[in-house]
């Protein structure tokens, strides 16, 4: 096995090791959960946190908002120095390993301990985005431009088997908890605790594999890593204004990312209040969509194989608009509701695979980590924008059908300002070769 071939794989390891913790963690179970163990501790519905009072539902969405907020100063400065230092594979275990340790712990969540669950919760988000940044970085150093549509699809799509896998062993678990004689709540300890044992397993072979590249350089004199990181992000901020098709890009990206991000997040919602599902359904539905996002990687990388990058990005994007006016007029159902998760399915793992190879062909040779870390940071600091949209639809027109169609402007925003951009000449813009299938 040749070298970049033995990197590839580790790559796309990495992706089926990490996407345990978005799977079972995060979109899952640490949600009622955490809220469950808060609510246990609440006194009249509140909850002290740091001397503030704090309603006891809304705990864990502030978890959230504050572990993005931490990323949002945190990633470009930790890109920065992966790229100077040319340290990605290190930083990688290092915040792959600090957040699988935070996910174990979450066994230890109980009682009342609402305050380690947070911490616990913050820690791993935090490390879970540091490391998708230096993740996503080696893409450029594994692949030839030609190939990282097929690259990226594939890391992808081992990524949804991978996190499909673990969730559907753990549902059955927690399904079975008490013919097991095991509490419900102990199972789902064991359930997060599994991911970040996974988590820790999976990224050995990654770390065996993965190589540095390019040249070490030493900080300048005088200079501590922290000043000097800070530096660096403030460098990579007035250097991007440089190659303002690569901004357009990170705009199209945040538009129609965020109506992708906002679906997943509020369909269980609509499933449940406008349609009257059960939580079982949900869940299942939510399993089916890990397995067909797979083959919906792959398929869109052929179609942009055979047709072409930007081609196949802009019919993914349509795809997305469609199943919003279907949610909008026709979804009755819970077969209705079955058929639209195969649909989002097949499109999600085209959408994220083709706009991280698009994305890695727009960056600065050199520059991969710290223009990822704008990357990441535009796909998580503006994931409040979708949901409070549908909120805010919601609330003035008490209607779900409402709320949901107006997340369409998302996406319709997104495929104009990607349309109008010639992405040939963005990646002649900031110096690298122009693949056939762009």
């Amino acid at each position: 096995m040749n070298d970049r071939l033995r990197q590839q794989r580790g790559w796309y390891i990495y992706d089926w090791a990490v996407s345990a913790f978005t799977t079972t963690v995060i979109t899952v179970f640490i949600g009622p959960y955490l809220t469950s163990v808060t609510e246990s501790a609440a006194v009249n519905g509140f909850v002290d946190v740091l001397g503030m009072k704090v309603y006891s539902g809304s705990f864990f969405p502030y978890c959230v908002s504050l572990s993005v907020i931490l990323q949002v100063l945190i990633l470009p400065w930790l890109g920065a120095l992966a790229d100077y230092s040319r340290k990605k594979k290190q930083l990688l275990g290092i915040f792959a390993y600090l957040g699988a340790v935070a996910t174990l712990g979450m066994y230890f969540l109980e009682g009342t301990n609402y305050l380690l669950g947070g911490i616990l919760l913050i820690i791993s988000n935090i490390a879970f985005g540091a490391s998708m940044v230096f993740y996503n970085s080696f893409l450029n150093d594994i692949s030839m431009p030609s190939e990282r549509d097929k690259i990226s699809s594939n890391g992808f799509a081992l990524g949804y088997i991978g996190g499909g896998v673990l969730l559907a062993l753990n549902l059955a678990l927690v399904l079975q908890a008490e013919s097991l004689n095991m509490s419900t709540s102990m199972a789902v300890r064991i359930s997060l605790a599994s991911a970040g044992l996974w988590w820790a397993l999976f990224t050995i072979y990654p770390m065996i594999t993965l190589k540095n590249s390019g040249i070490i350089k030493k900080l300048p004199s005088n200079s501590n890593t922290f000043v000097f990181g800070v530096k660096q992000i403030i460098a990579t901020i007035r250097e991007s204004f440089k190659y303002p098709k690569t901004l357009l890009f990170i705009l199209a990206y945040i538009f129609y990312n965020d109506g992708v991000q906002a679906v997943i997040v509020v369909s269980s919602q609509f499933g449940q209040e406008a349609l009257g599902l059960e939580i079982g359904t949900l869940t299942t539905v939510i399993l089916m969509v890990q397995f067909v996002a797979f083959a919906g990687a792959k398929i869109f990388a052929y179609v942009a194989e055979v047709w072409s990058s930007k081609k196949a990005l802009i019919l993914s994007i349509f795809i997305w608009i469609a199943c919003i006016f279907y949610a909008y007029l026709f979804l009755e159902s819970e077969t209705g509701f079955y058929l639209l998760g195969a649909v989002i399915g097949l499109v999600l793992g085209g959408t994220q695979a083709l706009s991280r190879s698009i994305y890695s062909h727009l960056i600065p040779v050199g520059k991969e980590a710290e223009y990822f870390s704008l990357y990441e940071i535009s796909e998580r600091g503006t994931s409040w924008i979708g949901p409070l949209i549908f909120g805010l639809s919601l609330q003035f027109a008490g209607s779900y059908q409402i709320a949901i169609f107006s997340l369409g402007i998302l996406f319709v925003i997104g495929l104009i300002i990607l349309s109008r951009i010639n992405l040939k000449e963005a990646i002649k813009e900031v110096g690298n070769t122009v693949p056939v299938n762009i």
